[in-house]
Order: structure tokens, then C-alpha cells, then sequence
């Protein structure tokens, strides 16, 4: 008989246990966060100074995920020009993975996905603020494993509203991840700006 795990039940060591992914350290593994991204305009600083001017405030108070998304996550996203051609962005994308020989069907649903020309490029996980990034990491490397691409790179970005990671996957020839810096919004400097830079450049990257 199946059994069927939720992908929300699992540790990122199990995701690494179950679909045999590496984690790489290497500096030269994932370039694309630490390479020069776009200059922002004065208008988009502004914008993310709002931004982040507005979740500081509201986390004063219980935040919901969804708050996250619609202070947070939302306008990074547009700044970032993922809601333009040639992007399209379908919510709530159920997922399921099959692993045959362990008779488990791992099953979750993805809170955005990004996609180009019905290619699966990138993943989006968000999770309520003041909840650790741990289980959005590990939620966030089990979507993208289900690419149907699995010869191109994937992309994942998971946040809480407060902090912020990259991560990049590559399933072949071996499946093995990275990670980016963690940033943060709690910082003087604004990190929006460093966040959606790098997002600007992983856009570019799949544009080309």
C-alpha cells in the first residue's frame, strides 16, 4: 500500500535522505546570488523602503502568512518584474512526487510557483512570520525536485517577511543545492535591495 507524506511534514534531512540531494558549499556553486545584479532605480529604493517600513510595523502585531505575502512578498515580486512577460504566476500548485521503490507518494501544494512558457523555473515559498526558514527550505527543495526540467537549473526564494534565502538546485548529473546568504529586514541598511537585485538576476538568467 502507498503511503502519503505531506510535504510540509518534511525535514530538510529527510529531503536530502529520500531524493539523494547533496548540499554544495562551493563559492563557484551558486554564482548567480553573489555576481553583479541590476542597478535599482531611486523609485523601486523608495518602494522597498515602504515595504519594509510597513512589515516592521505590522509585525508588531500576529502576522499571518498571508500578510506576508501581500505587504511582502507581492511587491518584491513585482519590483522584481516576475508579474511581466514572459512570466505567469498560477497560485496554490499541488505537487506530487513519486517514489516507487520506498511505496511513498510525497503530496504538497506550492504557494507561488513562476513559470515561463509553462517551464517550472523558479519556486516561491513563504511562511508565517516569526516561523524559522528551516521547514520553508526544506518544503521549497521538495517542490523543485518535481521539475519536469530536470536538465535545466531551478531556482527556490523562501522568506517569513523577516528574512530571506536563495537557493539554487541542480539534478544533474547528481542532484546537489546551495544556498545564499541569509538576509535580513530587520537590519539598518535595507536588504530589500541586495533581495530583489538577485531576484532581477535570477529573472534575467531564465529570461535567457
Amino acid at each position: 500500500m502507498v503511503q502519503t507524506i505531506q510535504i510540509s511534514d518534511l525535514t530538510l534531512h529527510e529531503v536530502k535522505t529520500k531524493f539523494g540531494l547533496q548540499e554544495n558549499q562551493d563559492d563557484s556553486f551558486f554564482r548567480e546570488w553573489q555576481d553583479n545584479s541590476p542597478e535599482l532605480t531611486e523609485l523601486e529604493k523608495q518602494q522597498l523602503d515602504q515595504i519594509k517600513k510597513n512589515f516592521l510595523y505590522l509585525s508588531e502585531y500576529p502576522t499571518t502568512e498571508e500578510v506576508v505575502k501581500l505587504v511582502v512578498l507581492s511587491p518584491l515580486l513585482s519590483i522584481a518584474g516576475f508579474y511581466s512577460p514572459p512570466f505567469r504566476i498560477p497560485a496554490e500548485v499541488s505537487v506530487q512526487i513519486a517514489l516507487e521503490a520506498e511505496g511513498e507518494l510525497v503530496r504538497g501544494r506550492i504557494d507561488v510557483l513562476v513559470l515561463q512558457d509553462k517551464l517550472w523555473v523558479a519556486v516561491v515559498e513563504s511562511k508565517e512570520a516569526g516561523f524559522s526558514l528551516k521547514n520553508a527550505i526544506s518544503q521549497a527543495l521538495a517542490y523543485m525536485i518535481a521539475t519536469p526540467t530536470p536538465e535545466l537549473t531551478a531556482y527556490g526564494f523562501v522568506t517569513n517577511g523577516s528574512e530571506f534565502r536563495f537557493i539554487k538546485l541542480v539534478m544533474q548529473p547528481t542532484p546537489q543545492y546551495g544556498f545564499s546568504d541569509l538576509f535580513t529586514i530587520q537590519r539598518r541598511e535595507n536588504e530589500l535591495y541586495i533581495v530583489v537585485g538577485i531576484l532581477k538576476r535570477i529573472g534575467e538568467l531564465i529570461k535567457s
